[in-house]
């Protein structure tokens, strides 16, 4: 078992016990190498000791939580956030793959998200290479623009995409299958509602239950055969008549919107 060395940055005296309390007695691959009240602190343990893996929270006096992602970035560390936020942050955290825990912390989720840091961790050390998720993420929040690129998690690893790239996205069951311009096809283990959430929502709409579309890829829509949209890569794709009156308001936006530009 591979013992990953991290610290609880928190400024609340309770939430770092309990989180501390919770690691020892469930998480044995878990090693508490320091405890951090602000970012200051954190950012001095960063710099004399080697850590694996970081429980932060994001709302603390003294330091947005999120000024350390730069250090860890750094130092080459993983983070799980343990915080709810505000909703961009959310999903900003949400589109780079990166975990976060809602308080108070649910031990089956604290015992999912060590078990993924450890696959990680392991694949991270393996390919050498710097976690272009948390750049992303530090990016999206610097200057809290729209969503650019997702980090989609598949088989045994992640491949970030641009969303510019993705033609549609369409449901299978509980997965996801992201239909890319390059003619790729990846499959997550995420429901369609998730990426609805994420996606910019003046260029990306959802036309069925198990369809959303990237309206920079619509060649044409028609009623021949019902309400269908044809995209720049051939395919076909029906609109279901209660999405209808949505993608029609979508499209008079967007055709607004790039006809200004």
């Amino acid at each position: 078992m591979t013992i990953l060395k991290a610290i609880i940055v928190d400024d609340e005296e309770f939430a770092r016990s309990s989180l501390f309390f919770l690691l020892q007695q469930n998480c044995p691959e878990i090693e508490i190498t320091g405890i951090a009240r602000s970012v200051a602190e954190a950012k001095e343990i960063l710099a004399h000791h080697s850590i694996d893996l970081i429980f932060l929270d994001i709302a603390m006096p003294g330091g947005n939580g999120f000024e350390l992602i730069p250090d860890a970035q750094l130092h080459n560390v993983a983070v799980i956030f343990t915080t709810a936020y505000d909703q961009y942050a959310l999903k900003a955290i949400k589109a780079n793959a990166l975990d976060y825990l809602l308080k108070p912390i649910d031990i089956d989720e604290l015992k999912i998200a060590v078990e993924k840091v450890s696959l990680y961790t392991k694949l991270h050390q393996a390919n050498e290479h710097k976690d272009e998720r948390i750049t992303n993420l530090a990016s999206s929040l610097s200057n809290r623009s729209e969503i650019r690129k997702l980090t989609l998690p598949y088989g045994q690893g992640f491949k970030m995409i641009d969303i510019d790239d993705i033609i549609y996205i369409e449901a299978d069951s509980n997965y996801s299958v992201f239909h890319l311009n390059n003619h790729d096809k990846i499959t997550v283990s995420k429901v369609l509602r998730e990426f609805e959430e994420l996606l910019p929502s003046d260029q990306f709409v959802r036309i069925h239950k198990s369809s959303i579309i990237n309206l920079n890829h619509l060649k044409e829509y028609n009623s021949k055969n019902g309400l269908q949209v044809h995209l720049k890569n051939g395919e076909s794709i029906n609109v279901s008549r209660r999405r209808a009156s949505d993608f029609f308001e979508k499209i008079k936006h967007f055709i607004k919107s790039n006809g200004e530009h």
